[in-house]
């Protein structure tokens, strides 16, 4: 393993096999779980048992992204969108985000994982709205590694109700409207404190963003996989970093040798 490796990628993964060589800081990696029902489909099994194994790839995900030394990983689980979904569907997803919450979060909560649902709670059931805040309580003083899961969760939606908190505080004389920039609007979002997303990676084969974190990744490197969620795994994973780590990433600028 190369000394870069170890500064930006923490440490050998479990196994003692290396991690992928990189040169580039790699902190903040978000993800589109998509295909869970075409997954289902193609094996001849329900949509429920697709989303199933979507949570067992959801951990396998999060175990990667802590060997890897990332500092946050953000899981797009359930979207505005998806309301639209049949009521049995959606009740379905509400259940496996308390039984995470359930089995998961004390085994998080050990390993010194900060839990944080971004997202509009207030159309959530009042239940599930106290499990989230009870984790994010339980972990909020852990330093290892940030767990975001956008839940009821729309990037137009939040944009929405960031500018709506900032016109609210400019009513009320609590803020200056002619103040209001980037800064101010980045800290009204609910990933307020939390690094831009570096890579963004979706799975099942569809090449769009679809509402998910629309301002925060303005500057963020894309992979797009083939393969449906409750498929990926390390190797997946692995492979969309090392994509990540061949491109140049310019903000806007260019590097030395295009002058």
């Amino acid at each position: 393993m190369s000394a870069t490796l170890r500064k930006h990628a923490g440490r050998m993964f479990a196994g003692g096999t290396e991690a992928p060589e990189t040169a580039r800081p790699l902190r903040h990696v978000a993800i589109i779980m998509d295909g869970n029902g075409r997954w289902a489909k193609a094996r001849g099994v329900s949509r429920l048992e697709g989303h199933q194994q979507g949570v067992e790839a959801a951990r396998r995900a999060v175990e990667t992204a802590r060997e890897l030394g990332l500092t946050h990983v953000t899981l797009y689980s359930f979207s505005t969108e998806n309301w639209n979904r049949p009521d049995w569907e959606v009740r379905h997803l509400m259940g496996l985000l308390r039984r995470f919450f359930e089995d998961d979060l004390a085994k998080l909560a050990d390993e010194g994982v900060r839990v944080r649902i971004i997202g509009d709670r207030q159309t959530l059931p009042r239940d599930l709205v106290a499990l989230v805040e009870d984790a994010e309580r339980r972990t909020a003083d852990n330093t290892g590694h940030t767990l975001q899961i956008a839940f009821n969760y729309g990037g137009r939606d939040e944009l929405v109700r960031a500018a709506s908190k900032l016109a609210a505080q400019a009513a009320s004389g609590e803020i200056d409207p002619a103040a209001i920039d980037e800064a101010a609007l980045t800290d009204a979002l609910d990933t307020k404190g939390a690094p831009d997303p570096d890579l963004i990676i979706r799975t099942s084969g569809e090449q769009r963003i679809s509402n998910f974190l629309l301002w925060q990744a303005a500057y963020a490197e894309f992979v797009f996989l083939d393969c449906f969620w409750p498929d990926f795994g390390r190797d997946e994973f692995i492979a969309a970093v090392e994509q990540y780590q061949r491109r140049e990433r310019r903000y806007g600028g260019r590097l030395e040798e295009d002058a």
